[in-house]
């Protein structure tokens, strides 16, 4: 079993693939010995194509407001104990022009699906961003839209767009958005690969029920799909949710997965994620020792920070001043790596 298991481990390693059925084996049979030897290629992997640069994002999560159902989510519309806030444009600006003269070169705008954000207004916001820092990125998240919307933000001048799929499996993503479906978030990405956003997809670890078959679906769907950017994290429970009694996914399982990720996509940005620095103190080092190359500093204002709560105990990153930038940036150091504040394209546009 132990031979047959190297033998996998190295075909994803040279050649970057591995079938459904030879994915779920291996899920099934790695132990302690196998899993390091993973892992260690994972780290050469992302070393052998993006050395030890961690890409820096600001992050400014400008709306809670959100109109979907999403059980697992501190911002669901349902959410009665949510504190609600929009940032305005000026409020974003400002904030903009912070993590500028920081060095951030890459703005990540997160929010829920907030209706008042229509395109007219989101693409007013893009293009003075772009107008006014032009060697910047501009990321979007911001949940499904139609091709069209899409279509122009991109010609605003937005780079990239985040939209984690949450799970392959189409009964238990119903169970989780009860009126949405998996297959009209499938089209919104293949919208945003045809549109030309550098797209970033990606799923929670720990779902209720989840078996090894769901993660090797979730990992060939990304295969498949080949986004330039892949977003994980355990599942969080929060206590405001239908789902505060469940158990939360494991630090364990998340490194594996961005770990396989890494050896099937090579070139992918892959960040260590909030939710991994919130379930461990060392979960960002653990990370990013698996094959991660992305971080993403939190720049939004603190009056309203502790109201974007997707979950909670949600590690708060804040480097809105320089001295706290100074400390994650030494930070990762200490594990051996070096912040890198450039745009931080994926090398798999070259």
């Amino acid at each position: 079993m132990k031979e047959k298991i190297y033998k996998l481990i190295n075909q994803l390693y040279f050649e970057h693939d591995l079938m459904e059925e030879d994915l779920v084996y291996l899920l099934d049979n790695l132990e302690d010995e196998t899993r390091t030897y993973l892992l260690g290629l994972a780290y050469d992997t992302r070393n052998n194509h993006y050395g030890k640069a961690v890409y820096m994002r600001g992050l400014i999560e400008f709306t809670n407001y959100c109109k979907r159902e999403c059980k697992y989510c501190g911002i669901n519309a349902y959410n009665k104990d949510a504190k609600r806030y929009r940032m305005s444009k000026k409020d974003i600006l400002s904030t903009c022009s912070i993590g500028y003269k920081l060095g951030f070169r890459t703005f990540v705008l997160q929010g829920g699906e907030d209706p008042y954000f229509t395109d007219k207004r989101i693409c007013d916001i893009v293009r003075t961003v772009k107008e006014r820092f032009s060697d910047v990125a501009v990321t979007l998240s911001l949940g499904e839209r139609s091709r069209e919307s899409y279509k122009v933000m991109k010609m605003a001048g937005a780079d990239r767009f985040l939209l984690r799929h949450e799970t392959s499996n189409p009964d238990l993503y119903r169970w989780l958005h009860p009126f949405s479906s998996l297959d009209s978030r499938i089209e919104c990405l293949h919208s945003l690969k045809y549109t030309g956003f550098q797209t970033g997809a990606g799923f929670m670890v720990g779902l209720p029920w989840y078996t090894n078959r769901d993660y090797a679906r979730d990992l060939r769907f990304l295969k498949e799909l080949e986004p330039e950017m892949i977003g994980i994290g355990p599942f969080i429970p929060h206590s405001s949710t239908s789902m505060k009694d469940y158990r939360p996914g494991s630090l364990d399982q998340t490194v594996l997965m961005l770990a396989i990720l890494r050896l099937l996509l090579p070139k992918v940005l892959l960040p260590a994620t909030t939710a991994l620095a919130s379930v461990d103190t060392r979960g960002r080092k653990k990370g990013l020792d698996a094959g991660a190359n992305v971080i993403m500093p939190n720049l939004t204002p603190l009056r309203y920070r502790g109201d974007y709560s997707l979950y909670n105990n949600k590690k708060s990153t804040g480097s809105e001043s320089a001295e706290a930038l100074k400390m994650i940036k030494q930070e990762l150091e200490s594990y051996g790596y070096m912040a890198d504040m450039s745009r931080g394209d994926s090398k798999m546009c070259d």
